[in-house]
């Protein structure tokens, strides 16, 4: 399976970034990663379906996500920075969310919640729920990844149950967890970059 590529060193080095510029770009990446299990999930063919179901899929992994940064940044940041960037980063979460719902399925009737409350409804409403597990130096306990299976589970038709909360499990959480974890070390890096000219004989480009 190829692996996923994914930029994190996105600002000028050897200076702090804000919450905000920080949670910015770990939305962009969490997308990403959320879009890139969804293909892997439907190549691996589980049925998922463009539409109400595709959705469903992508918000769950989404919360999972961002319950997972939330543990990171618990570690790295003192507490109004965290919850700064927690803040901002499920509101632009959501944002790209909405966007690419409106975008396939509409924007909801009026007088219902929106895509983007219906995400944070979700993300409040299961916080409870991950808060629950543990998080370690290692990333989220078998209990917070199997609960995170459970939900994808009921989402799936009942040929695809039986195997989906190992599939999440053994492949596409290990290989998501592996990249939110480098992309926050390169977004929260202040570490200077080497010059371009170095970096290409380093890696022979």
């Amino acid at each position: 399976m190829a692996k996923m590529k994914i930029k994190s060193q996105w600002f000028q080095t050897g200076t702090t970034k804000t919450a905000q510029q920080t949670s910015s770009a770990m939305a962009f990446i969490v997308w990403r990663v959320a879009q890139n299990m969804l293909k892997q999930m439907r190549t691996a063919d589980f049925s998922i379906d463009v539409g109400p179901q595709y959705f469903a899929f992508t918000r769950e992994v989404l919360v999972f996500l961002t319950q997972v940064l939330d543990r990171m940044a618990y570690a790295r940041m003192a507490p109004k920075e965290r919850a700064e960037f927690v803040t901002a980063l499920v509101r632009r979460v959501a944002e790209i969310l909405q966007e690419n719902e409106d975008t396939l399925l509409g924007a909801p009737p009026a007088g219902q919640p929106s895509h983007f409350e219906r995400f944070i409804e979700l993300f409040n409403e299961l916080s409870d729920h991950y808060a629950d597990f543990g998080f370690d130096a290692k990333g989220p306990d078998f209990a917070f990844v199997r609960y995170l299976g459970h939900r994808v589970e009921r989402l799936m038709p009942q040929k695809d149950q039986r195997w989906v909360i190992d599939q999440m499990m053994a492949i596409e959480v290990p290989e998501a967890l592996e990249i939110l974890q480098s992309s926050m070390n390169g977004v929260l890096s202040t570490e200077p970059r080497p010059a371009r000219a170095a970096r290409a004989r380093t890696t022979g480009d």
